[in-house]
């Protein structure tokens, strides 16, 4: 099945490091995707809480493309993408007249028919687990990792219809195919606050903290995500975290693709790892030499 690629705008700008670890794990899966002309914004910033009209149409005209380019599943990475595109799509199905006045705005028809697919679901649903724990040739064990999901993956039920929404292991699933140990704690669906990133970074602090602290107290190395939003705030805000609250985090934040392509043997600089905020060094140390680190 070929998949329409909708990177949406974090990944083209502040998250370039998972559509860079992204094509790379394709890559070695041998597995294509084509990103769809002409895409716009899907209205994850203020579009969809000033008008709710024109954060339908946003995200509408992106499915119209793929579908009218002759796809039938997209896969949008950024779970904030995925979340819109999937909420236009569902009041679409269920109100004739918005489809029909959001249709006549975008100027192009759109039957409904796409399936939307966050990374997750994806990896999952798409690729498959057998093919991604074939692919997996630097099996990353003594490495314990917490996934950390947010509140855009499996929220709200009714629209994502994915995974369990107070519980949701898939992304712990995946983890583990990769050979490291999966972390159980209290704060995985917890919001990091990334709405209030600028009007409120009080209270994104706040909330960061609570989830990087717990996963520190249960014995992670890294922390592992597939959400732009969240990634930002729990990896650039850290080191101000720290210094607020006077304790040491040091929790390198990774992307589901980063990981699952250090599994995969690929370069830790063809995943641009090194574009993060919180250095991965010491993870990195354990994977090559885990004997060497161990004693260390």
């Amino acid at each position: 099945m070929k998949f329409a690629y909708y990177p949406g705008c974090s990944l083209k700008g502040t998250s370039f490091e998972y559509e860079a670890s992204l094509l790379k794990m394709l890559e070695a899966l041998n597995i294509e995707i084509n990103e769809i002309p002409d895409w716009n914004c899907c209205g994850a910033s203020a579009a969809h809480s000033i008008n709710h009209n024109l954060s339908i149409a946003l995200s509408a005209r992106n499915l119209a493309i793929a579908e009218n380019e002759g796809y039938e599943s997209l896969l949008a990475p950024c779970a904030a993408c995925s979340n819109r595109l999937k909420t236009a799509d569902y009041e679409l199905k269920k109100d004739d007249i918005l489809k029909k006045k959001i249709t006549d705005s975008i100027e192009m028809p759109y039957n409904s028919g796409m399936s939307i697919n966050n990374m997750l679901e994806f990896l999952i649903g798409a690729v498959g687990k057998d093919k991604i724990k074939a692919a997996v040739k630097k099996p990353l064990k003594g490495i314990k990792v917490a996934s950390y999901y947010g509140c855009l993956l499996v929220r709200p039920p009714k629209v994502m219809r994915f995974d369990d929404p107070e519980n949701p292991v898939s992304m712990d699933e995946l983890v583990a195919l990769t050979g490291a140990e999966p972390v159980d704690y209290s704060f995985k669906t917890e919001c990091c606050g990334a709405i209030n990133s600028l009007s409120k970074p009080d209270v994104v602090m706040a909330l960061t903290g609570n989830v990087l602290y717990d996963i520190k107290k249960h014995g992670a190395d890294a922390v592992v995500v597939a959400c732009p939003l969240c990634h930002s705030n729990l990896d650039v805000r850290q080191r101000e975290i720290e210094r607020k609250y006077g304790e040491k985090l040091g929790l390198p934040v990774l992307f589901i693709t980063e990981l699952l392509g250090l599994s995969f043997g690929i370069d830790p600089k063809d995943l641009a790892i090194e574009g993060h905020m919180v250095p991965a060094d010491r993870v990195l140390r354990k994977i090559e030499e885990p004997d060497k680190e161990k004693e260390s």
